[in-house]
Protein backbone atom coordinates (compact mmCIF):
# COMPACT_ATOMS: atom_id res chain seq x y z
CA UNK A 1 0.00 0.00 0.00
CA UNK A 2 1.41 3.30 -1.38
CA UNK A 3 2.46 5.81 1.92
CA UNK A 4 -0.11 8.57 1.98
CA UNK A 5 0.66 11.50 4.51
CA UNK A 6 -1.92 13.00 7.16
CA UNK A 7 -0.76 15.91 7.21
CA UNK A 8 -1.45 19.23 4.94
CA UNK A 9 0.60 22.64 4.92
CA UNK A 10 -0.70 25.32 2.35
CA UNK A 11 1.13 28.70 2.25
CA UNK A 12 -0.62 32.44 0.97
CA UNK A 13 0.47 35.69 1.06
CA UNK A 14 -1.56 38.67 2.28
CA UNK A 15 -0.45 42.21 1.50
CA UNK A 16 2.36 42.12 4.82
CA UNK A 17 1.87 38.52 6.41
CA UNK A 18 2.59 35.17 5.24
CA UNK A 19 -0.19 32.89 6.57
CA UNK A 20 0.84 28.83 6.83
CA UNK A 21 -2.50 26.80 7.13
CA UNK A 22 -1.14 23.37 8.68
CA UNK A 23 -3.87 20.66 8.89
CA UNK A 24 -3.25 17.09 9.90
CA UNK A 25 -1.21 14.79 12.24
CA UNK A 26 2.91 15.64 12.00
CA UNK A 27 5.12 13.16 13.06
CA UNK A 28 8.63 12.33 11.52
CA UNK A 29 6.97 11.21 8.30
CA UNK A 30 5.84 14.86 7.57
CA UNK A 31 8.70 16.61 9.19
CA UNK A 32 9.99 18.20 5.79
CA UNK A 33 6.42 19.81 5.53
CA UNK A 34 6.26 22.77 7.69
CA UNK A 35 10.77 23.76 7.39
CA UNK A 36 10.02 24.00 3.40
CA UNK A 37 7.10 26.87 4.68
CA UNK A 38 9.78 27.95 7.17
CA UNK A 39 12.01 28.39 3.66
CA UNK A 40 9.14 30.03 2.37
CA UNK A 41 9.04 32.55 4.94
CA UNK A 42 12.61 33.42 5.09
CA UNK A 43 12.20 34.00 1.36
CA UNK A 44 10.16 36.78 1.51
CA UNK A 45 10.75 38.23 4.68
CA UNK A 46 7.60 39.93 5.51
CA UNK A 47 6.97 41.45 8.80
CA UNK A 48 4.46 38.47 10.04
CA UNK A 49 3.95 34.78 9.60
CA UNK A 50 0.43 33.36 10.95
CA UNK A 51 0.39 29.91 11.48
CA UNK A 52 -2.73 28.64 11.59
CA UNK A 53 -2.79 24.97 13.40
CA UNK A 54 -6.37 25.25 14.01
CA UNK A 55 -6.80 22.12 11.97
CA UNK A 56 -3.59 20.08 13.50
CA UNK A 57 -4.82 16.98 15.77
CA UNK A 58 -1.01 15.77 16.44
CA UNK A 59 2.29 16.68 16.85
CA UNK A 60 5.16 14.85 17.77
CA UNK A 61 8.84 15.97 19.17
CA UNK A 62 9.43 16.87 15.17
CA UNK A 63 6.56 18.75 14.74
CA UNK A 64 7.41 20.82 18.39
CA UNK A 65 11.25 20.83 16.90
CA UNK A 66 9.79 22.44 13.46
CA UNK A 67 7.71 25.29 15.75
CA UNK A 68 10.24 25.84 17.85
CA UNK A 69 12.92 26.54 15.01
CA UNK A 70 10.24 28.85 13.20
CA UNK A 71 10.17 30.60 16.68
CA UNK A 72 14.13 31.65 16.48
CA UNK A 73 13.87 32.04 12.38
CA UNK A 74 11.71 34.72 13.06
CA UNK A 75 13.11 36.20 16.28
CA UNK A 76 16.64 36.44 15.36
CA UNK A 77 15.08 38.23 11.60
CA UNK A 78 13.25 40.82 13.73
CA UNK A 79 9.77 39.37 12.33
CA UNK A 80 6.94 38.40 14.45
CA UNK A 81 5.91 34.65 14.51
CA UNK A 82 1.81 33.93 15.58
CA UNK A 83 0.12 30.79 16.03
CA UNK A 84 -3.48 30.34 16.01
CA UNK A 85 -6.03 28.16 17.06
CA UNK A 86 -7.93 26.81 18.44
CA UNK A 87 -5.58 24.47 19.60
CA UNK A 88 -6.63 20.83 19.79
CA UNK A 89 -5.94 19.04 23.17
CA UNK A 90 -3.05 16.81 21.73
CA UNK A 91 -1.21 20.13 20.49
CA UNK A 92 -2.06 21.88 23.68
CA UNK A 93 -0.97 19.73 25.30
CA UNK A 94 2.61 19.14 23.71
CA UNK A 95 3.16 23.08 23.79
CA UNK A 96 2.47 22.59 27.87
CA UNK A 97 3.87 20.13 29.06
CA UNK A 98 7.11 20.94 27.29
CA UNK A 99 6.75 23.99 28.55
CA UNK A 100 7.03 26.52 25.46
CA UNK A 101 3.70 27.45 25.34
CA UNK A 102 4.38 30.96 26.86
CA UNK A 103 7.28 31.67 24.86
CA UNK A 104 4.27 31.88 21.42
CA UNK A 105 2.09 34.73 20.60
CA UNK A 106 -1.29 32.88 19.74
CA UNK A 107 -4.72 34.38 18.13
CA UNK A 108 -7.92 32.53 17.93
CA UNK A 109 -8.32 33.63 14.74
CA UNK A 110 -6.34 34.27 11.56
CA UNK A 111 -8.40 37.75 11.19
CA UNK A 112 -7.05 38.15 14.71
CA UNK A 113 -3.42 37.80 14.09
CA UNK A 114 -3.15 39.95 10.88
CA UNK A 115 -4.99 42.84 12.45
CA UNK A 116 -8.33 42.20 12.42
CA UNK A 117 -11.41 42.52 14.43
CA UNK A 118 -10.42 41.71 18.52
CA UNK A 119 -11.25 38.64 19.96
CA UNK A 120 -14.06 38.60 22.63
CA UNK A 121 -17.65 38.57 23.19
CA UNK A 122 -18.06 41.68 22.13
CA UNK A 123 -17.93 40.30 18.65
CA UNK A 124 -21.58 40.08 17.29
Amino acid sequence: MPWRSRARVHVRQTQRALVITASGEFDTDEQDLLPAAWAETEERALPLTVLDLSGVTFGDSSFLDALLRARMLHHTAGRRLVLVGPLHPNVLLLLTVTHVLEHFDIADSATHALGGEPPGPERP
